[in-house]
Formats: structure tokens, sequence, C-alpha cells
């Protein structure tokens, strides 16, 4: 579904195919081994909101590519949930029941069941991912809410899913421009800078609109720990049970807008901000031509709610706008196409590529597999690579993520779009067998993924050339990058296809997370 590590869909006018008549007919069986159409779900549980989306993908295969590549054509919604603001009890946790309840009838109101998803992703954002049950949640829920459900959750994935959902990925390919996505949620802002249609860098800081809340009285209920420390700098003695002024969020919410300000229009980075922020910072000094905001603050930012939930989003939001006001921003400012919904969007249209027809896998009964850490194997196309120098960067991708060949199922993945000669080839089948010794032994899968369409090629290589008794399992048409994950789901038919989500796995350390929270 896409052609770069990060842009996750083409425009339909760019891929739809003059087929022939009988292929555009879906009752006849042509039309099913050229076109793919999924039931999806995006379930986005963030810091201050969660909700849920169900759409329709429609896919259709590049054929005048000659490729076995299926690129999204249309994509329809089915259902959105209402947004329930994220519940937690007071030690730290996501409240399950809670959470559980909301989504069983969501999915009443939609009329679906679990049984008819085919795939999605559950997106744990912001402060929810530090939770101490954040793994258990994601677990629960891609157990319960339909088959080959992902759960991911990271910082980096959530600004693609963003900038996808809010529409800056589709604004920067007409006209052909740069556009900065600034999502403001409830416990992070998420910066996606995206040109031409690609996600060049991510980046996100420790802002948002839910870090301090309060209940109707206006005392406090919820503390995270960035705004204890916005809190000791401003002199506010911020505890459970005070009574908020506006003065003083005014001034917490001023002080974060200064620091989303600095990335913003790139100014030197203060002590502060370089604190806040989550990953690394953005790194292009490049111009930037247009500048969309999305996230629940967005909402405020744009002028679209007016109500009061007790946090600091519109006090956040005023302040954005001012410093907008009164500073020279680098870009003029468009709507969003999404704005609160823009990450859940992202998530139930824009996770999920396909695996397409030269795919080899030798026993489909081990589908679905699930968080598999990727290896990254970069090939010389220019050169034939030896079957030794293969063996040597498979081992050193082991190396770098601490990682003991035969401990634990992998996939091991391929960037090459070189020729395929038998004798390139051959050498990279070799090269796997020679990197693989306790897999082999153990009989265990091997599971392989390539730019270029020659999983079924080397899957021969190995089972048939050479002749190995482990399953193989090989796909191809994908794009990874180091330190992704992958779930590889059921074979679809009569394509024989499978559906493959690439995601981040982030579930951070929650020793001495200082959140105080009083149980909802």
């Amino acid at each position: 579904m896409h052609d770069d590590p990060f842009a996750h869909a083409h425009d339909p006018d760019e891929i739809r195919m003059a087929s022939i008549a009988e292929g555009n007919n879906p009752n006849h069986d042509y039309y099913h081994y050229e076109n793919i159409e999924l039931k999806t779900v995006g379930i986005d549980i963030g810091s201050s909101t969660s909700h849920l989306m169900f759409s329709r993908i429609h896919l259709q295969r590049a054929g005048e590519l000659h490729s076995s590549r299926y690129v999204v054509v249309e994509r329809e919604t089915l259902y959105r949930s209402p947004i329930l603001l994220t519940p937690y009890t007071a030690d730290y946790a996501i409240n399950t029941d809670q959470l559980q309840a909301f989504l069983t009838e969501s999915y009443a109101e939609a009329g679906f069941t679990p049984e008819d998803v085919d795939s999605g992703a559950i997106i744990l954002t912001g402060e929810a991912v530090k939770r101490t049950n954040a793994h258990a949640i994601a677990d629960l829920f891609a157990d319960t809410a339909g088959k080959f459900v992902c759960a991911s959750a990271g910082h980096n994935l959530e600004s693609i899913l963003a900038a996808n959902g809010s529409g800056s990925v589709a604004a920067s390919k007409n006209p052909a421009q740069t556009v900065l996505n600034v999502d403001i949620g409830g416990g992070t802002t998420k910066f996606a800078r995206v040109t031409d249609g690609q996600i060049i860098e991510t980046a996100a800081i420790s802002v948002g609109g839910r870090l301090v809340a309060t209940d109707t009285d206006g005392k406090v209920i919820r503390i995270e720990p960035t705004a204890h420390a916005i809190a000791d700098l401003l002199g506010i003695d911020l505890h459970i049970g005070m009574v908020l002024s506006d003065k003083d969020r005014h001034g917490i919410a001023d002080t974060l807008a200064e620091c989303l300000m600095e990335v913003i229009q790139r100014k030197p980075r203060s002590e502060l901000t370089t604190s806040l922020l989550v990953t690394p910072d953005l790194k292009s000094d490049a111009p930037i031509d247009t500048l969309i905001f999305s996230g629940g603050v967005s909402e405020y930012v744009y002028e679209r709610e007016e109500r009061d939930f007790g946090d600091l989003a519109i006090f956040l939001a005023g302040a954005v706008r001012q410093k907008m006001a009164e500073n020279a921003m680098p870009a003029p400012v468009q709507p969003a196409t999404e704005r609160i919904r823009a990450t859940v969007i992202g998530a139930s249209q824009f996770t999920v590529q396909l695996s397409g027809n030269t795919l080899s896998i030798s026993d489909v009964s081990l589908l679905p597999l699930r968080n598999i850490p990727v290896l990254i194997s970069k090939l010389d196309e220019d050169r034939e690579v030896e079957a030794e120098e293969i063996a040597e960067k498979i081992k050193a991708a082991y190396a770098r993520q601490d990682l003991v060949e035969g401990e634990v199922q992998v996939a091991l993945a391929f960037d090459w779009d070189g020729l395929p000669r038998y004798s390139q080839l051959r050498k990279i089948a070799d090269g796997i067998i020679a990197a693989s010794p306790n897999t082999i032994a153990s009989g265990a899968p091997i599971l392989l993924v390539f730019t270029g369409d020659f999983a079924k090629l080397i899957g021969d290589a190995l089972t048939k050339d050479i002749g190995i008794t482990n399953p193989v399992i090989s796909i191809d048409t994908l794009y990874l990058q180091e330190f992704d994950y992958i779930d590889v789901g059921d074979m679809i038919y009569p394509a024989r296809v499978v559906p493959v989500v690439v995601k981040s796995l982030v579930f951070p350390e929650v020793a001495g997370i200082g959140s105080e929270v009083v149980e909802q």
C-alpha cells in the first residue's frame, strides 16, 4: 500500500485502472483475484479521549505495473463511535471495565461483531501508553475486538496516522508542497513533516490539553508529571483536590504553547522544550508551505468547540492562537479534513498492507502471527552479494536489537530490488541458512520479507532446492524499517494474499511514573 517507508496510501486517481470489462464485475471470479475488500477497525485509546471507527477498504492489484502489489482505490467510513473521556483508576491504570463496555456498545451500535473485522489497529497514545496496564489492554482488545486486530503504540506511528487521517498527506500532493501536521492531543503533541505525499520525519513532545484535569467543582482530579514540572517553574502549588484558578491554567497553558511554538517556528530550543521532547527532535530546516492542526485541542484552535471539559484544552488552544497572531508563522494555517478523529481514521484506514500473490507460505495454519520484530538487511543492487556477506548482515541485524538467533521469532527483511538472477537468489537463500542454525535445528518457522517480488522464488529455493524442512513464510512487496514490528494475518482467498500491519510497539517502563489521579 505504499512506495516508501511512511506514505500509507495512494490517491485513487493515481491507481484506478482500465480493467477488462469482466474484471470490474464483483460477481466474476477475476474480480476477486484483482480486488480485495476489507472491513477494518481503528481504536484510539488516548490520554484524553477514546473512540473507534469502522471502515471499508477497497484494494486493487496494480496490474499495469506488472506487480503483485495491491493499492487502495477507495475508502469508506462505515461507523464513528461517540467520543469517550478515557477513564482511569486511582492506581495510574486505565479502567478496562469501562473501556470494554464502551467497545461492546460501539460494536453493537455499528451492527458488527468481532468476526466481521478483517484487519485494524488499536493505538494507545500519549500518556495512555505509560499506564501500568497499557500492554494488557492492548492484548485484551486484540483478542476480543476482531480477528487480526493489531495492538500498537508509539509516538512516531501516531504521528504518521494523524498526518494521514487529518488530510495533511493528501494536501501535500495537490499541489506538491511541504506540510507540517501538528497533532495536539491530551498528553502529547505529534509533528509530521510531509512533502509531496511522503512523511519525511516525525517527532513528539509532552505537551497536551489534559495534563491537568478537574471535576465539575473545579477541583484537580488528575495531574501528569509534565504539569507538575511546569507548575513548579511557575511557583504554583499543584496538588490533587485543589481548586485550579483560571489564572493558573492560563499560566501553565501559555508555557506549554511557547514550547510548541519553538518547534513550529523552528526557534532555538529552550532547556524546558528539550526536556519535554519524547522522541528525537525535528531536524530539517527546509521551508514549510502549510500548517495543519489535528488532535482534540485542534477543535479549539479552529474554534469548532467551545465546551470546557475540565482541563487545559481551551486555554492551550487560546495561547496557541494568540502566539500565532503575535508572531510570524513559517507558513499559513489551513483547515484539517479531520481533527479529533485524525488518529482513529489513520488507524482504521492507513495501517494495512497486502503481500501479493508472489508469496510463499508452506503452512498457512501458522497464521496469524503477531508482534514479530523486524531485522533489516540492506543489500547492494549493483553487484552480486555473496552468501557469507548476507549471513554477516543478518547476524549484525540480530546484534543491533540485542536478540539471539533462535530464541525469538523474527522477520528477516531484505531491502533489495536487484535483478532476480537465480545465482543471486540462491546466495540470499544460502546466507539465510548460514545465519539461522538454531532456528533451523529447532524446526521453527522462517519468516522472510522482501521489498521486491522475490518471496516465492527464495521460498522455493529454501524448501525445494536446499530442502530445509522448517515452515517458510516468505512475503514481499512490503516496505519496513529497523525496529518495526509486523502482524501477518490469515490468507485471503481466492486472491491468495495476506494482510500485513506494520507498527511500532513502544510500551515504556512505568516505574517512577508520577501521575496522580482520583478514581473515576
